[in-house]
């Protein structure tokens, strides 16, 4: 099976980069099994077409705008988003389900899951997570690492721990060589 574990949003913006950062913690912290891809989709939207194609399985990390509590956590599959009219609020999140609307309409489309957290503050310019999200950060990978199992994807730890305060520094320092593309 291929799997594509994308992280979304934009690390400008506070917590609308828990996408990012929860992708890359993955990365840095866990070895897995099989053909899985994981990918910084920052705001890539109309990019992540391929994904949904060329994909048997695409698990989305972002926020998700929803009238419930900061810090609240959503497994949503496909089927479930294409119905809720009030997670479109912001630029990346149109595009997400505007792919997805476009792609079950075609012959191939991916299973596809979007873990969702309630920011607190995706307004403010700063690279960092408020501190609810920072707290909500170990449930929100949990999550992911869940709905990944369910799938059949096998994961272990690496031996060397990487915390989410470094990845957050890596996107925040001038020298990282990282390149956000957002």
């Amino acid at each position: 099976m291929k799997v594509a574990i994308v992280g979304a949003g934009t690390i400008i913006f506070q917590d609308e980069g828990i996408g990012v950062y929860a992708s890359k913690y993955l990365n840095e912290n866990y070895d897995f099994k099989g053909d899985v891809t994981l990918v910084d989709g920052g705001v890539l939207g109309f990019q992540l077409m391929t994904y949904y194609q060329d994909y048997d399985k695409v698990l989305i990390l972002d926020t998700i705008t929803m009238n419930d509590e900061v810090g609240s956590i959503y497994n949503l599959p496909a089927t479930e988003l294409l119905g809720l009219g009030s997670y479109k609020q912001t630029a990346h999140e149109v595009e997400i389900v505007e792919m997805l609307e476009i792609c079950s309409l075609l012959e191939k489309m991916a299973e596809v899951n979007i873990i969702g957290i309630v920011p607190e503050d995706i307004a403010s310019v700063n690279i960092g997570l408020t501190q609810t999200l920072q707290q909500r950060f170990d449930a929100f990978i949990n999550t992911a690492l869940g709905e990944l199992q369910r799938g059949g994807v096998e994961f272990s730890k690496k031996e060397r721990y990487t915390p989410l305060s470094h990845i957050i520094e890596s996107y925040a320092s001038p020298s990282s060589e990282y390149k956000d593309g957002n």
